[in-house]
């Protein structure tokens, strides 16, 4: 029989310096350079509001300054996502130093060739009373100022998303802590009864088991991968079918699925724990869970879907059940993918399905 192990625990080498923990984001990313043209915009469009020029020259005005200060942000973000690795190296603090001296050398280095290639930029409103000279100088200290406010805001929500992973590593341990006798008892009661009419079925239940437990055992483990996923839940379904027997019908729909995705360790046992918690055991009547997985256009889409009972047959179903294990699923892999997955459930009454939908290959 297979033996599920978690994967040793490595350190790290050159590969990984992209995993490294960080103050600073992504700035090679889309979305990232997205949202700083957005922002850069908004803050062309407060500078030309504040100026002393008069309103009817307000759209004379804003073009030019938009020029130069998306020239600025997005030199920064060019000159920051090129120099990522060597900042991810060092320490925080002296990475976010040497972050702000980019933005204050990439605004001073924007600011002369607008000034250089742009000559209408005078009559545009751009030059102050000082000239080119006074330009520069507005530029660095307004970039220091502004680039000071963002890292400080960047490093406020680094500390709010090492909060969020705590709080969601701390809700897995309790989750376990309250999976595991559960589940524990279930199959200590399973087992019982093999014992006396299959011995040795009874004894691969415990192999199973044992292979289980081996598995939800490893806490120390920040992430796991969706093979090791799949085959904790088969285990899980492999010893309560000998539990329910032909009450429970499982189905299997998996298609190119990427098994070194990673996940955060012990997802998925939870929801199928639920489908066999609140829609198979309370039915009289047989029950089917459906298991489907695809992976396309780099986003892995998995569906976890079961019976339900008839509401007015069945004994001991709490739907509230399900929306707590849902709800500690979700802010798990929001910790773990930030916000790039989607976890979502629908329900009525004759069926529930849970959705989770992540991004593969994925970089921490």
């Amino acid at each position: 029989m297979s033996t599920f192990l978690p994967a040793a625990r490595r350190s790290p080498s050159p590969r990984d310096e992209d995993n490294l923990p960080s103050l600073l984001p992504d700035f090679c990313s889309l979305p990232m350079a997205l949202g700083l043209v957005l922002y850069g915009e908004l803050l062309a469009i407060l500078f030309t509001l504040v100026s002393v020029n008069a309103l009817s020259e307000f759209w004379g005005q804003l073009g030019p300054l938009s020029v130069l200060v998306l020239a600025i942000v997005l030199g920064s973000a060019t000159l920051l996502c090129l120099l990522r690795r060597p900042l991810r190296a060092l320490d925080g603090r002296v990475a976010v130093a040497l972050a702000l001296v980019v933005v204050v050398a990439a605004a001073l280095l924007m600011t002369s060739l607008a000034v250089w290639l742009l000559p209408w930029a005078g009559n545009g409103g751009l030059l102050p009373d000082d000239g080119p000279r006074g330009l520069l100088i507005r530029a660095g200290l307004t970039s220091a100022i502004v680039g000071a406010i963002m890292l400080r805001y960047l490093y406020l929500h680094s500390q709010w998303r090492e909060q969020v992973e705590a709080v969601a590593n701390a809700r897995f341990q309790t989750l376990q802590a309250r999976i595991r006798p559960h589940f524990l008892f279930n199959s200590m009661n399973t087992i019982a009864s093999l014992t006396q009419t299959n011995p040795r079925l009874a004894e691969e239940v415990t192999e199973d088991l044992a292979d289980l437990f081996r598995a939800s055992l490893a806490t120390d483990a920040i992430s796991a991968t969706l093979g090791q996923e799949l085959e904790l839940i088969r285990r899980y379904l492999n010893i309560e079918s000998h539990r329910l027997g032909e009450r429970m019908s499982v189905a299997w729909d998996l298609v190119d699925l990427p098994g070194d995705a990673p996940l955060p360790p012990l997802i998925l046992q939870p929801l199928v724990e639920n489908a066999v918690y609140h829609g198979i055991q309370p039915s009289p009547e047989p029950g089917r869970i459906d298991i489907v997985g695809r992976c396309r256009r780099g986003m892995v889409d998995l569906c976890i879907r079961n019976s339900l009972p008839d509401p007015e047959l069945a004994v001991g179903m709490h739907r509230k059940g399900n929306h707590m294990a849902v709800e500690n699923v979700v802010q798990r892999m929001d910790a773990m993918f930030h916000g790039s997955a989607r976890v979502t459930h629908e329900c009525d009454d004759r069926e529930y399905l849970v959705r989770l939908v992540f991004p593969y290959p994925w970089r921490y």
